[in-house]
């Protein structure tokens, strides 16, 4: 029979674990999404030389975007493992 401090600490491992896992998904979706930003972005530039300048501005301002959310789930994760 588990005691009450046992449950305890399996919700408290349970919820630093999810913390964990929730930062490494951000963090491997963010490196995705920017990879494929920037692949996107040079085989652009590559057909058409001419509208670099505006490919690579709406490239950062989508690398910005990706980042925005990767930090965010970031710090939610940190919440997470504060509050526990």
């Amino acid at each position: 029979m588990m005691m009450l401090q046992e449950v305890g600490n399996t919700a408290l491992n349970n919820a630093l674990l999810g913390a964990g896992i929730g930062a490494g998904v951000a963090v491997i979706g963010a490196g995705i999404g920017i990879g494929l930003i920037g692949r996107g972005a040079t085989e652009g530039m590559a057909r058409q030389p001419d509208l670099a300048g505006n490919i690579q501005t709406a490239a950062l301002i989508l690398a910005a975007f990706v980042e925005g959310v990767a930090l965010f789930a970031i710090v939610v994760a940190v919440l997470i493992w504060t509050k526990v």
